[in-house]
């Protein structure tokens, strides 16, 4: 084992810093007789592509593979912009895991490539989507930090020589950092490692034409993200935020159960906060308005002294820990691995201290400027300032025309550059060379994701005229680098029409927000179905009177027929409305 010497100024006195074999290395003892050690790369799922989604999670099975049936408890994360190894353990059996680990890395067990994939969908089918899951891909869109939102896609085409490759470029000794609970660093540990270069963090995108922005999302929960620049006024703003929110709408309000707020670093130099709270369908409205209404008051400057010095005393009692070196190793470890600055205590008690109200609000406005905002339903909230997040695409491209064998007002369109879904509220397009992922099917179904979010999905049994050769125009215009081959499906799991379904809807979310209520719109429509019911009835037993009555007027009967056509018309569109909704 080869160490030389590494050593931030900042982190003078408190934890040792050396490079182990090439690898940045920082270590500081813990009471008790465990080492626990941390081994960062940087590298995740904000580095892939769509079409390539999975490939660091691949790695990091496949790496953990040789790791027998122990009582050492170890385990390995994939994040948007890390991968992290660690085990906690006897010296001896922390430098194995982490020998284990790199030989792994060196010489990935590719022969199990399959079985992993499976396992990989097995883990993603059992696990549950939290509240915020779709807002990253509204903001970010189908690539970089908007993948989290998405499936791992990669588990069905990634061959393995990109596992290889992938595993040789990202998991180098120079994109890595290591941090270990020991005096120092420990003997025998042997984590050779190709060479390579440190990769920064992956630029944001934007799909956002403006902020503040909402979309609409399942009932239930209301749930805010901003993205704010890293700073200490910002990590202590959003402990304030929770504790308003916990107190507006839970204590005061009796809204929500659960309401709180975290902040959490995404690069070198930018943080998302989230925000969240739950709400019983009868209280949602009032769990959206004093959520905005908390969010105002505190960008708007009524921050109680108290508030600021309630947490801020909460987060300088950290120093007064235990065993503060040791706990700090990841914090330090992930801001080297980003870039971030790295902070003595000594000049974080500092900027702590110096933490005001105005700059409190200051972040706060700083929040609101960036907030993507999910309110349950589809309710707006367009009356606080928020903008509807973009529902359609922008343009439609021309080609070859095929109706909607569902609804007669929904078209999709193939053409040279990109596919359209047209419906009367507006358009989706994916223009083939930018799409970033394009499932495909043996039946011959595609499913075409822009990097916007949007997907065009292909069904040939659901539209008219699309024959193999339209489909064979889409193949050809994709790049290769974007195709991913799904399996066949059941003959009853491929679609087949349904008459008077309202057709597709834009598949990044729900449709725009009406302000007409789902109850008044089924009231009226119970009262035209009962007027137009009453009207045919009266109007058939008119036509009975004139044909077989005494003074039988074959004129006036005819003429009462034909002032029936349209009440009978309406009372069946009523009636085909009503199945279509009960079908769904």
């Amino acid at each position: 084992m080869k160490t030389t010497e590494f050593a931030p100024e900042a982190l003078a006195g408190l934890i040792g810093c050396t490079t182990t074999q090439g690898i940045p290395t920082l270590y500081a003892p813990r009471q008790g007789g465990e080492v626990t050690a941390g081994l960062f790369f940087r590298v995740g799922r904000a580095d892939e592509t769509l079409a390539t989604a999975g490939l660091t999670h691949l790695v990091e099975h496949l790496a953990l593979h040789r790791l027998q049936l122990t009582d050492l408890h170890y385990n390995g994360a994939t994040a948007n912009a890390y991968t992290l190894f660690h085990a906690t353990g006897d010296e001896d059996e922390v430098v194995a895991h982490l020998n284990s680990v790199c030989a792994a890395l060196r010489e990935l067990p590719l022969a199990r490539l399959d079985t992993e994939r499976e396992i990989l969908r097995t883990e993603a089918a059992g696990r549950a989507n939290g509240a915020n899951s779709q807002l990253p891909l509204w903001r970010y869109g189908a690539q970089g930090y908007g993948l989290s939102s998405y499936s791992e896609l990669g588990t069905w085409g990634v061959t393995p020589d990109q596992v290889g490759e992938w595993a040789r470029t990202r998991f180098t000794r120079e994109n890595a950092v290591l941090w270990i609970t020991s005096e120092s660093v420990p003997e025998g540990l042997d984590l050779t490692l190709p060479s390579g270069t440190r990769f920064p963090p992956p630029a944001a995108t934007s799909t956002l034409p403006t902020t503040p922005a909402y979309i609409c999302g399942e009932d239930g929960q209301v749930v805010l993200t901003s993205v704010v620049r890293r700073s200490t006024a910002g990590a202590v703003f959003a402990d304030v935020l929770g504790r308003a929110l916990f107190q507006d709408l839970r204590q005061e309000g009796g809204y929500s159960y659960s309401a709180q707020a975290d902040y959490t670093p995404r690069d070198a130099d930018f943080a998302t906060l989230t925000a969240y709270a739950d709400a019983l369908p009868t209280k949602q409205d009032a769990v959206v308005g004093g959520f905005v209404d908390t969010l105002a008051r505190l960008r708007n400057g009524t921050i109680a002294q108290s508030e600021l010095d309630s947490v801020r005393g909460k987060k300088l009692k950290m120093y007064d820990a235990p065993d503060f070196a040791a706990a700090s190793l990841p914090g330090y470890a992930l801001n080297l691995l980003l870039g971030h600055r790295v902070l003595s205590p000594a000049e974080h008690r500092a900027e702590l201290e110096a933490v005001t109200v105005a700059d409190l609000r200051e972040v706060a406005r700083e929040v609101w400027a960036s907030a993507l905002l999910q309110v349950p339903g589809h309710r707006g909230v367009d009356w606080a300032g928020l903008t509807l997040a973009p529902q359609y695409s922008g343009t439609t491209v021309t080609g070859s025309r095929h109706q909607s064998l569902e609804n007669e007002n929904v078209t999709l369109v193939i053409g040279e550059e990109g596919v359209s879904v047209t419906t009367p509220r507006g358009a989706v397009t994916v223009p083939y060379d930018t799409c970033v992922a394009m499932t495909t099917r043996p039946d011959g179904a595609r499913g075409l994701t822009g990097p916007d979010g949007f997907v065009v999905t292909v069904e040939p049994t659901l539209y008219l005229d699309v024959t193999p050769d339209r489909i064979a125009t889409i193949d050809a215009a994709v790049p290769a680098t974007a195709v991913v081959r799904l399996p066949a499906r059941a003959p009853h799991h491929i679609p087949r029409p349904r008459q008077g379904t309202p057709g597709p809807r834009p598949s990044r979310g729900p449709g725009p927000a009406t302000w007409v209520p789902t109850w008044l719109r089924t009231v009226g429509g119970w009262l035209l179905a009962a007027v137009a019911a009453a009207w045919v009835l009266i109007g058939g037993i008119t036509i009975v009177r004139d044909f077989i009555g005494p003074d039988g007027d074959l004129g006036g009967a005819f003429a009462v027929a034909l002032l029936e056509v349209p009440p009978f018309m309406l009372f069946r569109r009523l009636y085909l409305v009503h199945r279509a909704r009960r079908r769904r």
